[in-house]
């Protein structure tokens, strides 16, 4: 049995996060395009949707795979667009290396002051490690609804964020150097050694 649900009051509440989302995982133009796909398969796929899932989960199920497949396609492969960390989840974040619930120091320093170097160290994870760690510690799902979300198990789901969080950390142990500004804020700076060579368009 299907649940009746008002598409119009789905796009309203989901499209922005979704947009923010595929933002992050594709980049902004990308991401903005294939938010519209998406929107567009959960608008036929509400007639058969029971409710067996939560609603939240199984548009981000929608958004991932297609994000996934345009990520495999040759042209996105030739972009050199990155994906974007700058904007307030409003979420709970845990911390990325231990799983707790990170302080505000650690917020910052993930959504603000890090931004524009650790997206690029976000960027050079598979991308079954950038889904993870984004549905994770900036979409602040649960590991049992990311299961849902990659139809994959409750274990591969911690197995595969536990090895993404350390990836992610040694990435930027190695290419960052971490201090206190004059405003008392963690910043970092990236290593000469680290710099990232420019992609060309």
């Amino acid at each position: 049995m299907s649940v009746k649900i008002d598409f119009n009051e789905i796009y309203e509440e989901f499209y922005p996060k979704i947009v923010r989302y595929l933002s992050r995982l594709t980049g902004r133009q990308e991401g903005e395009d294939i938010a519209q796909e998406v929107f567009e398969k959960a608008s036929r796929g509400l007639k058969s949707f029971k409710g067996e899932s939560k609603l939240s989960t199984w548009l981000y199920r929608i958004a991932t795979n297609t994000a996934i497949d345009r990520m495999r396609s040759p042209s996105f492969r030739r972009s050199s667009e990155y994906t974007s960390l700058n904007e307030d989840t409003g979420t709970e974040d845990r911390n990325v290396w231990s799983g707790h619930t990170k302080s505000h120091i650690d917020q910052t320093v993930i959504r603000k002051e890090m931004s524009e170097c650790v997206r690029e160290f976000i960027d050079r994870l598979s991308s079954d490690y950038k889904t993870v760690i984004l549905l994770s510690e900036l979409e602040g799902f649960k590991n049992s609804e990311i299961a849902d979300i990659l139809q994959v198990s409750l274990d591969t789901v911690k197995i595969r964020l536990h090895r993404a969080r350390a990836r992610l950390k040694k990435e930027l142990d190695d290419g960052c150097t971490f201090y206190h500004s004059e405003q008392d804020i963690l910043a970092c700076d990236r290593k000469q050694s680290q710099i990232l060579p420019k992609i060309p368009k």
